[in-house]
Formats: C-alpha cells, sequence, structure tokens
C-alpha cells in the first residue's frame, strides 16, 4: 500500500498534523498523493504568537533590515528551486508555468528587497512629507508619518498559484513588520507546504513572522483586531461571504480581496489581419487561455473584435489552439496542463455549457483533444475551448460566467464606443488588454477602459519586444481592480508597503516634527560645528548636522562664462533688451549656475567620507537671481539610510540626503532642493 504523506501546519513555532483528513490528487492522473491533517489548530494560540512573538521580533529590525532578509531569503529559495519544480508539477503545471509560481514568487521576493533597499529608511517611521507650515510664524507645522500597526496579516490564498499568491502578499507586509498567517487553498496547499518548510529551515526568518495553516481558517478571523488585516485572493462569492464577517467589520479590520475577473481583450477597429498588431492579438489571447490551464485570475475570458474580423480572428486562434499539446507537464513537447483537481474539471464543464447556451463552440474537446501521457485519462485534463458570442450586448452570461480554465469568449462590436462598453459589461476587471496602431485610439479609450480595470495593457509591435504580457502582475504595478474584482489593491511597489502600515498626521514645531520623523524638517533647530559636516563618517553624522556657507556676489562674467562653458544662450542670460520686456525686468543667471555656485559654496574638496553625489531631488528654482545678487546656502543633513552593505573593498556605506537651501542678500529663497551622496562609515 502507497504510504501517502500527511501535510503540516506551522503554528507557534512547531509543526501539527498527523492524523489523515482530506485526501488530495495529482492532477495529472487523480492519484491519492497527500492528506490534510485532522488535528484542529488554536487560532487563540497562533493569534497569541504572532502578536506578542512575531510582532516584537520583526520591530527588532527596521525597514532597511527587514529588506536585507528577504533578499537572503530568496538567494536561497533560489538555490532550492527544482525541489519545487518537481511538486508542482502534481499540480498539473508545466515547467513554464511552475516559472511564474515559482521562479516569480521568489523574484516577488528580490524585488522587494531592492525597493525597500532604496525608498524605505532605517528606521520603522516612514515619513509622508513634506512638512508643512501650519502658521504664520513657522513655530507650528503637519505632516504625516507611516508606522507598524501592531498587529498580524492573514493571507487567504487561491490554488491556481501556491507559492507566488502566497510570496506577493508576504513580501510587503513582512516589510511592513507584520506576522503573517499563511492559508492555502487545500487543492494545492502540498506546495505551499514544500516553499514554506523551506522557509523556515532557512532560519532566516524572525520568530512567529511567519505561520502556516493547513485546512480550515476554523475561528481565526474571529479573534482579529483593528491592528491587524485580512487579503483573501480567491472566488468573488467566498470574498463576499468573508467580508462580512462579524468582528472583521465591528473591529474596522482592513479586508482586501483579489477575485476572479472577466477580463477582455480588445481588437481596436484600426488593426486589420495584414498588421503585425493582428498577430500579436491572437497569440496573446491563446497564450492566456493555455497558460496554467487558463486558471489565471487575469486570463483573457473576453474576446472583443470587430464584426468584420471576427471570421479571421477564430480561424487563426483555431490554428493555434490545435496546434497545443496537452497532457502530464513531465512529458517532452507538452505545452499545457491540467486543472488542479478533479473538481474543478467538474465546475468548469459545468460553466462552459451555460456559456454554449445561445453562442457557438468554434473550438473544443470535438477538435481532436486527446491529452498525452500515462494514467491521463483520469486526470483533469480540459479542451481548451472557444465561443463565439454574435450578440454579446444582449447576452448577460457571456459577461457574467466565469469559466475558470481554458476558455474564452470571443464577442463582436461595431465602433470603439460599443467595445468599451462590452469590455465594461464585466462589472470590474483585474486587467485588459487594447491592441491598436493609432496612439489616438489609445488615447481615447484607455482612460475609459481604467474606469473599470485595475491594469490596461497596451500592446503593439513596439512594445511587444519586451512586454510581459496581459496576464503578467509585476511587482511595481498594481495587481487589483474595482467591483467584481474584488475593490483591492496588492503589489504597486511601496504602496503595497504603505497598505499594511498605519497612518497618521503628526502635528508640533519643526524641530519636534524632526525628532519624530527622523528627517530635517526646516524651520527646526539644527547643529553647527567647526567641523564640515562633509567631513563627517556616515555614524558620526546626525540629523540636523549643518553648515551655513560664505556668501558670493554674481557677477556678469559668472553668467558669460557659464553660458559659454554650457552652451547655454537663452535670452534671459544674454539679451538686455527682451529681458527687460520679461516678467523679471531683467537678465538673470542661469538657474544651474546657481545650483554649480551652491556646490562650490559647500562643498569641501578635499578626500574624505563623502564618496559620490548621485542625484539630486524635489529641485525649485523660486527667486531669480540678477547680476549683483549675493547668495549663500545652507547644507544640512535631512536623513540617512544605512544600507548594510559594503564597496568593492569592504568598506561599508550609507545613503544621506541634505536639504539645501540657497538664498540671497534679502534672505528670499532663491533655491532649494535635496542633494544624494553616499557616504563612507568608520568601519
Amino acid at each position: 500500500m502507497q504510504n501517502v504523506s500527511t501535510l503540516q501546519s506551522l503554528i507557534a513555532g512547531r509543526w501539527l498534523g498527523s492524523e489523515a483528513l482530506t485526501p488530495l490528487h495529482s492532477a495529472v492522473n487523480n492519484k491519492l498523493i497527500y492528506h490534510t491533517h485532522a488535528e484542529k489548530i488554536d487560532f487563540d494560540e497562533a493569534v497569541t504568537y504572532a502578536r506578542k512573538t512575531g510582532v516584537p521580533a520583526l520591530m527588532k529590525l527596521d525597514f532597511q533590515k527587514r529588506a536585507g532578509v528577504l533578499k537572503a531569503l530568496a538567494l536561497y529559495l533560489m538555490e532550492r528551486k527544482e525541489e519545487l519544480y518537481k511538486i508542482s508539477q502534481l499540480t498539473g503545471a508545466t515547467r513554464p508555468d511552475s516559472w511564474v509560481d515559482i521562479e516569480g514568487g521568489i523574484g516577488t521576493l528580490f524585488a522587494y528587497a531592492s525597493m525597500g533597499s532604496r525608498e524605505l529608511p532605517s528606521s520603522n517611521v516612514l515619513h509622508e512629507g513634506p512638512a508643512m507650515a501650519l502658521g504664520k510664524k513657522g513655530g507650528f507645522a503637519g505632516t504625516h508619518i507611516l508606522v507598524p500597526r501592531g498587529g498580524l496579516a492573514v493571507h487567504i490564498n487561491a490554488f491556481n498559484f501556491p507559492i507566488w499568491g502566497m510570496l506577493e502578499k508576504f513580501a510587503p507586509s513582512f516589510l511592513a513588520a507584520m506576522p503573517c498567517i499563511g492559508k492555502p487553498a487545500s487543492a494545492t496547499s502540498y506546495l505551499t507546504e514544500a516553499v514554506v518548510r523551506m522557509m523556515h529551515e532557512s532560519g532566516l526568518l524572525p520568530e512567529g513572522s511567519f505561520q502556516l495553516v493547513i485546512g480550515s481558517t476554523g475561528d481565526l478571523l474571529d479573534r482579529l483586531s483593528g491592528a491587524d488585516a485580512v487579503t483573501f485572493t480567491g472566488s468573488a462569492d467566498t470574498a463576499a461571504k468573508l467580508r462580512v464577517n462579524k468582528n472583521l467589520i465591528a473591529n474596522s479590520v482592513p479586508f482586501t480581496a483579489e477575485a476572479d475577473s472577466l477580463n477582455c481583450a480588445i481588437l481596436a477597429p484600426d488593426v486589420t489581419p495584414d498588421d503585425p498588431e493582428f498577430d500579436l492579438f491572437v497569440k496573446e489571447v491563446a497564450r492566456e487561455m493555455t497558460g496554467k490551464a487558463g486558471q489565471k485570475c487575469t486570463a483573457i475570458r473576453r474576446i472583443i473584435v470587430p464584426k468584420q474580423h471576427v471570421d479571421a480572428v477564430a480561424e487563426r486562434l483555431r490554428d493555434r489552439l490545435a496546434k497545443v499539446v496537452v497532457g502530464d507537464p513531465s512529458v517532452e513537447g507538452v505545452r499545457m496542463g491540467a486543472l488542479a483537481s478533479m473538481d474543478q474539471h467538474r465546475d468548469v464543464s459545468e460553466r462552459v455549457e451555460m456559456l454554449a447556451r445561445g453562442n457557438e463552440i468554434v473550438f473544443g474537446a470535438r477538435d481532436g483533444f486527446k491529452p498525452v501521457g500515462d494514467g491521463v485519462a483520469n486526470g483533469a485534463f480540459f479542451s481548451p475551448t472557444l465561443l463565439l458570442c454574435r450578440d454579446a450586448m444582449n447576452n448577460d452570461a457571456v459577461h457574467d460566467v466565469e469559466a475558470f480554465g481554458p476558455v474564452s469568449t470571443m464577442m463582436t462590436y461595431e465602433g470603439i464606443d460599443e467595445a468599451l462598453a462590452l469590455a465594461a459589461r464585466g462589472k470590474g476587471s483585474l486587467v485588459s488588454t487594447l491592441v491598436t496602431r493609432e496612439p489616438a485610439i489609445a488615447a481615447y479609450a484607455v482612460p475609459i477602459a481604467a474606469a473599470s480595470h485595475g491594469r490596461v495593457h497596451i500592446l503593439d509591435r513596439e512594445a511587444a519586444v519586451e512586454s510581459t504580457g496581459h496576464g503578467s502582475p509585476l511587482p511595481q504595478l498594481k495587481h487589483g481592480g474595482p467591483g467584481r474584482a474584488g475593490g483591492g489593491e496588492e503589489l504597486g511597489g511601496i504602496r503595497a508597503v504603505r497598505h499594511f502600515l498605519q497612518r497618521a498626521a503628526v502635528q508640533g514645531s519643526p524641530t519636534m516634527l524632526a525628532a519624530v520623523t527622523g528627517e530635517y524638517v526646516r524651520g527646526a533647530a539644527v547643529r553647527e560645528s567647526e567641523l564640515h559636516p562633509f567631513r563627517k563618517y556616515f555614524e558620526d553624522l546626525q540629523m540636523g548636522d549643518s553648515l551655513l556657507t560664505h556668501r558670493r556676489t554674481v557677477s556678469e562674467a559668472d553668467i558669460v562664462n557659464f553660458g559659454g562653458i554650457s552652451g547655454d544662450f537663452f535670452y534671459m542670460h544674454f539679451d538686455e533688451i527682451a529681458a527687460k520686456d520679461s516678467q523679471f525686468g531683467k537678465r538673470i543667471a542661469h538657474g544651474y549656475f546657481v545650483l554649480s555656485a551652491a556646490a562650490g559654496l559647500f562643498v569641501s574638496p578635499a578626500p574624505g567620507p563623502v564618496l559620490a553625489n548621485y542625484g539630486l531631488d524635489n529641485l525649485r528654482f523660486i527667486t531669480p537671481v540678477g547680476i549683483g545678487d549675493t547668495i549663500r546656502a545652507r547644507l544640512t543633513c535631512k536623513r540617512k539610510v544605512d544600507r548594510n552593505r559594503t564597496d568593492e573593498r569592504g568598506v561599508g556605506q550609507g545613503v544621506v540626503a541634505w536639504d539645501v537651501q540657497v538664498t540671497n542678500q534679502n534672505e528670499e529663497l532663491v533655491a532649494s532642493y535635496d542633494i544624494l551622496t553616499l557616504v563612507m562609515k568608520r568601519s
């Protein structure tokens, strides 16, 4: 008798589960491969552990250090990815399908590690400035900060991406110092358990920062508080049920849903069958129908094409779909695997029957569908199925019923407005694709489509060279959509981290705001010393260390020389008559001369801890500088970020942002900006 493993939950730092409960079967041949466990989870213990152990452990680290943990974890998992690929085949996924799930998930860890190290401070307070004056004398100001909530995040995931679905939620919440409880869908939970075991064995995660639930969530949601958060990926029906949990409502627990949606692709009326864009459209649709056997929340479910081109689109799609080899992912040449389970197969079959009523099946099982591989007759394989609806404005089913598999429906339109109206009939989607050659069509259509879609993908021959495709959420961009798509947002770069932080307004004197935010606020007290700030090592610099420079009077020779060096002979700098007729009434110095002159005033020229200037932020030229005006600069250490890294020589370094204010003889601000420098560490 085959020895079938029982999956385990990771609760309060220990693995739980030995008694078998629900059988889980291979999607390829329906053989029994795992069981969920029967032991009940003590969710009070899990929640208490996250709060009492996980939160303090994460708060001992700052944003930068947590970003470093994500990078180390990503490297650890990448070295062990082949073990995950072997298990992933049991879900019916091909190697390319598994790549999206496994390496896409690990890549998301890398992405958030990188974004965190670039954009987040080496503290646990994120200043959402700038600060603003709230009084006339400068003694009272206000700003916003984002801080860790002090609670935990519950992530409930769908069956289609057992690794990516978990990691894309884990990464931003971990950066936000929220311990996570992950709950995968049971059907493919064995792959999630495998990657969580690796994460646990790595020893990289702070104690209590991640727990895994195999099976039911029981009364977990009933134990959450307003400091916690819940994210959900799955069906709109389940999302609706969870959203109205009495405890979540009573405690205003943030709830984010990413639900299945009837995403669309629109072939614009300017594209003809002779254009490269026509074939790009067909290729994109076919790829989205067959990738992951159509089990993607971003898959194209509605194919919106001009009435005059529907036959041509149908013919080319049939040709492509007929060439797709379906079967056991371990068999060479197989391009599409199975649905995740036989339950899923039954669900998709029922929904195709609903969609077929009153519509035509253009391609389906009758067109030579024969999966390859041993035992596949018992597997959850489903033929790519293409339907055609010729009157989509009067057919509700094609806009309401989603078959979560390799199924899509073509529908015709006359005029771009009708195409956009059909797209909106989906009642909110994660993504839409517009294939067009004309920028004018994109300029008209995209703002309209954006009202009902979370992402709009514009495809033409130029974008196709590098496009990641319709169905690929990227860590840098928002993933989510309005209406039936759930109304939430995931990913989106650092925006996703902000979702898990608490925003608060802070009021007080500039000096107090600077102390709270860890960032110099103009008007706050500064520290001046005989030692130039550029002579201080990273560890020695403090926020508020400042230098007020000597003065420099701008001469006509300065303007002439700068124009000769830069090649900038703009009339405001050189034409006395035209300048007098301008709003300034006189010749003025180049803004970039003022910038350069300020650098000459505050730079310490000898070798020292400041290694390089690598950028300017928030540059504004405020008051013009004329011939004879006298300027000087105040340089103040605004913000320090310890990126916990060394250069090729092994020398540690951090990033320092300096606030620069350039004023004239009347104490008027003439230029304002932040300068970013790399500064050497003493050790």
